[in-house]
């Protein structure tokens, strides 16, 4: 019997089975796509998530971020990140990194999903395989959290996301964040000539039709994309617990607020870790708490800056206020870091 079964091989997936393995703990992970796998994503990863990767031992590299900028017209606001650097990075280069880290500590990766889990007091079985316990990192719309019974009754409901690539040097080391009266443009820096723009907003249309909502930010990019259009959503996951029985939730699949402070790939990262040394220490209850702690301040400010954009007469004042606060911006981009 394994210690770890580890049920997605995304970022976070990955990430707890590289915890694993730097543990002690014999760790395979189950993920029916192959190596390396691109969706939507903002593409920016936070100081934190930085520095969570360095100490796994992930060589990554990528467009170094200095801060975090928003536009709205000619009002502007910038906060630059205290000390190290963000990273905007491709997707496929990040999963293609950890992927390659796992291997290297000797976590088993095999094809297939994790479908009807089954558990007893002391351990779980899930496709084929059975473990002491089951971290469950498969996604925003997670079969396994649903299976379970974890998630609230009734549909979920929030924004949705829709991202590509435009083949242009950066004008910026920012992560610029154009707002409109009906959602945001997110530009991130990936390579020496491309920049990834994703588009937030609770209507769903189109891509080119949601872009041409930012104007400034479309003369910049001249040109069309030069990657296919991915998206996501809705956004909005909530989840009643993290922990069920043998099972344990991470990443997205832990549940998800909204993609607007572009914090996704970090606190993958850091509640993989966490849920890896509850159990290790035997303590998968702790977990809980855990991820409320190292989600809180990102919930709130998500929270916050949601409801604010949520009336199209209200969403225009974000960026003017923060001009005329910067101090306050800065605070709020420094504690996200």
């Amino acid at each position: 019997m394994i210690d770890v079964l580890v049920g997605g091989g995304g970022p976070a997936g990955l990430a707890a089975a590289i915890h694993a393995a730097l543990a002690g703990l014999e760790a395979v992970v189950v993920e029916p796509r192959t190596a390396p796998v691109d969706k939507a994503c903002g593409e920016g990863v936070m100081p934190g998530g930085v520095a969570a990767l360095r100490a796994l031992g992930v060589e990554v590299t990528g467009r170094e971020l200095r801060g975090i900028r928003y536009l709205d017209g000619d009002a502007r606001a910038e906060a630059a990140f205290r000390g190290r650097g963000g990273l905007g990075i491709r997707r496929t280069t990040l999963h293609s990194a950890l992927h390659r880290r796992a291997l290297g500590l000797g976590v088993r990766m095999l094809p297939g999903r994790v479908g009807e889990v089954r558990q007893s007091a002391d351990r779980v079985t899930a496709a084929g395989i059975t473990a002491r316990w089951l971290i469950a990192a498969d996604g925003l719309h997670s079969p396994v959290r649903r299976a379970l019974g974890l998630e609230p009754p009734g549909r979920p409901h929030g924004r949705y996301g829709l991202r590509r690539h435009f083949h242009v040097a950066p004008w910026t080391d920012f992560v610029e964040v154009h707002w409109s009266r009906y959602g945001e443009a997110y530009v991130t820096p990936v390579g020496d000539d491309l920049v990834g723009v994703a588009v937030l907003s609770r209507g769903r249309r189109g891509y080119e039709d949601h872009l041409a909502g930012f104007p400034a930010l479309t003369a910049s990019l001249r040109g069309p994309g030069v990657t296919e259009v991915r998206g996501a959503g809705p956004l909005s996951q909530p989840v009643r617990r993290r922990v069920a029985g043998r099972v344990l939730l991470v990443g997205d699949a832990a549940g998800y607020l909204d993609a607007l402070t572009g914090e996704g790939i970090a606190l993958g990262l850091a509640t993989a870790g966490a849920a890896v040394r509850c159990l290790a220490a035997g303590r998968p209850d702790a977990y809980e708490r855990a991820w409320a702690r190292l989600t809180r301040r990102h919930r709130l400010l998500t929270g916050a800056l949601l409801a604010a954009g949520r009336r199209p007469g209200t969403a225009r004042f974000i960026v003017p206020a923060a001009s005329r606060m910067p101090r306050v911006f800065s605070a709020a981009i420094h504690a996200l870091q």
